[in-house]
Order: structure tokens, then sequence, then C-alpha cells
């Protein structure tokens, strides 16, 4: 695994939830407040595709690929991975057992998913101090600032 150090403070994480707010087509009329959301998660998008520094793990990366395929369809699920394969300014953080032997401890005494106790755990170990998620969940977190 590589180290972020030199980059941590700039670097953003990105929780899956943003790509799937922006890229899943809604079965339903959104309410206001969700529409927002899916506004927020497409301006974000955009400035990543942009070039705008952010980092994702293994875990998230899979967790939008398999959604995007089951809710969009392979080349769909495909395209994506490549963008985020070919992007310098997006960094994919690998994700091996002993992370998550860290991060479950996390995740029992915040009463959080074990997913988002890994995302947390990741910023932490790298030194990332923002998040770009719609989870709420991050926000019992001193040491972080969710966005947006």
């Amino acid at each position: 695994m590589f180290s972020l150090s030199a980059e941590g403070s700039s670097l953003k994480f990105v929780d899956s939830n943003v790509f799937l707010h922006a890229y899943l087509k809604p079965r339903r009329e959104l309410k206001p407040k969700e529409k927002i959301v899916k506004q927020r998660a497409m301006e974000i998008v955009t400035r990543l595709k942009d070039g705008e520094p952010a980092a994702m793990s293994t875990c998230h990366l899979s967790e939008v690929l398999n959604i995007l395929e089951a809710g969009r369809g392979l080349q769909e699920s495909l395209g994506f991975l490549g963008w985020a394969l070919s992007r310098e300014s997006f960094k994919i953080l690998e994700v091996g057992r002993e992370d998550y032997e860290a991060s479950l401890p996390i995740a029992q005494d915040h009463k959080i998913g074990p997913n988002d106790a890994l995302a947390y755990m990741l910023m932490t170990r790298h030194g990332l101090k923002e998040i770009y998620s719609f989870d709420e969940h991050f926000d019992q977190f001193n040491d972080i600032k969710k966005l947006p």
C-alpha cells in the first residue's frame, strides 16, 4: 500500500453513496430533499472528473461497481471502473483483512456499518480530514469533516 502522507491534507475520501446518488436513476419522483442530494452528488462527481484530488477504498469502489452493474448495466459499471483506474487524481486505497480487523471495534463502538468504519479508519490512517458523503454516521467523528 502506498502512503498518502504528503497528499493527505488535500485529498478527500469519497463514500460510495456520492457516486450512487449521482448515477442511479430514481424509480419514483424524488422528494425535494432527495433532489438536492442528487444535485450535490452530481456537482461533486463533476469536480472529481475535472481532477479534484480524492481517494476511495477498494471496498467502496466495489460497492459502486456492483450497484451500478445491477442498476445501470455492465457497461456503465465497466465505464466507471475505467474512469477510476485512469485518473491520477483519484487514489484507490487497497483493503485487506487487517483493515477490517482494525475497523471492527470502530463499527461496534460507534454503532455504524463496517464499511463506514473502514472509511473512517482509512481516513485517520492516511491523514485525510474530509469525506464526501451523505451518510450522517460520519457526523459523530470530531476529527473529520463530512462534506458537502
